[in-house]
């Protein structure tokens, strides 16, 4: 119902923010690969809050346990299962929000669609639901590279009207992850850790942009049709939390130019391999990786729940104003790169899996 993601790398995620934990059910990983829980741990640090200033105060370690799936350090086969426990709930923070609605998030789509929600701290929509992702994909990361040396790295391109200048082909971990808000264009990250400060201390909120670049792609990854990459790679990117819009390649930019100028030209490489002059596409033509760089970028809106006072309704239709409490991110977008990089890692793996299972036969 939802809750499972994927065809022969599948994921199903599981608990609420409030509850007892989160995790996730990982089925299809191949046998004998090797993966330490201190691989997995270090995507879910990036991941946690309470990792900065500009991020929610809430104190997590989010410390993960393999439950299954997993003898001497190699997966085998079998189900994974991998749980991360809740130890610092504040469900009476959220004791207002039992009945008023908070603008602009799932409170009252869920209690229309369910007709019961667990509200304290939003259930499964919260973003803790997303730890299970970036477990999951930690263990895709490791297939990935280890098959074809595939490289994921996403970072912060821009929040609100603040854009960073990043350069795709070259952008490493190490450079993401030298500043709290993971912008590799410092002077940018500078202004942007300010303008998040500053939205945090006034009560409200700002959105933006994570790009995400996947090199060493293999090619002819992808399915025609209704399995194309960039249509399962939009269907993932989307379902996280707060997105508001995915771009591949050009993107929106691509409309302003004609087919000549957007087209990309082909060449034969000094090692005889077919490439592409420029990567308009983003590694994607037809449905399917043709081995450039995969470049994607999401819009993140503004968090939902914000401390300014706003205009709503209670469940029983009453109109009423709300400041919500708790501990909430002032901007997403610091802890959302390592989940845009999960389900990049995802998809791909998935379907590098279908590719082989098809065409790697004969």
């Amino acid at each position: 119902m939802g809750n499972t993601f994927g065809h022969l790398f599948r994921i199903t995620t599981f608990g609420e923010s409030h509850g007892g934990g989160v995790g996730v059910v990982i089925d299809g990983c191949p046998p004998r690969l090797e993966i330490s829980v201190e691989e997995i741990q270090a995507e879910l640090n990036r991941r946690r809050p309470g990792q900065s200033k500009i991020t929610t105060p809430r104190n997590e370690a989010d410390t993960c346990e393999i439950l299954s799936g997993m003898v001497d350090g190699k997966t085998t086969g079998t189900p994974i299962a991998i749980l991360v426990r809740n130890k610092d709930q504040r469900s009476q923070d959220y004791d207002e929000m039992a009945v008023k609605y908070r603008p602009s998030h799932a409170d009252a789509t869920y209690d229309e669609k369910y007709g019961i929600r667990n509200w304290q701290g939003g259930g499964r929509s919260s973003a803790r639901e997303t730890i299970g992702r970036v477990a999951a994909g930690a263990i895709a990361k490791k297939i990935l590279q280890q098959v074809g040396g595939v490289e994921i790295i996403g970072y912060v391109k821009r929040i609100k009207d603040l854009e960073g200048a990043v350069d795709a082909e070259t952008v490493t971990l190490e450079q993401v992850e030298s500043n709290i808000v993971r912008c590799p264009d410092q002077d940018a990250a500078d202004r942007m850790i300010d303008l998040i400060e500053q939205m945090r201390k006034e009560g409200d909120s700002i959105g933006g942009v994570v790009e995400c670049v996947a090199r060493h792609v293999p090619k002819s990854l992808g399915m025609p049709v209704f399995d194309k990459l960039e249509a399962d790679l939009a269907k993932g990117i989307m379902s996280l939390p707060a997105t508001k819009g995915f771009e591949i390649g050009s993107g929106f930019a691509g409309t302003l130019l004609t087919g000549s100028e957007h087209n990309d030209a082909f060449y034969t490489d000094d090692r005889g391999t077919i490439r592409t002059v420029t990567n308009r596409s983003g590694g994607v033509q037809g449905g399917i990786s043709n081995g450039e760089n995969i470049l994607i970028r999401v819009a993140f809106k503004p968090t939902a729940t914000i401390r300014k006072e706003q205009r709503t309704v209670t469940n029983a239709g009453e109109e009423v104003t709300l400041a919500a409490k708790g501990r909430h991110d002032p901007c997403v977008l610091p802890r959302a790169v390592p989940m845009v990089e999960a389900m990049m890692a995802l998809v791909l793996c998935d379907h590098l899996l279908r590719q082989q299972g098809q065409c790697g036969v004969l």
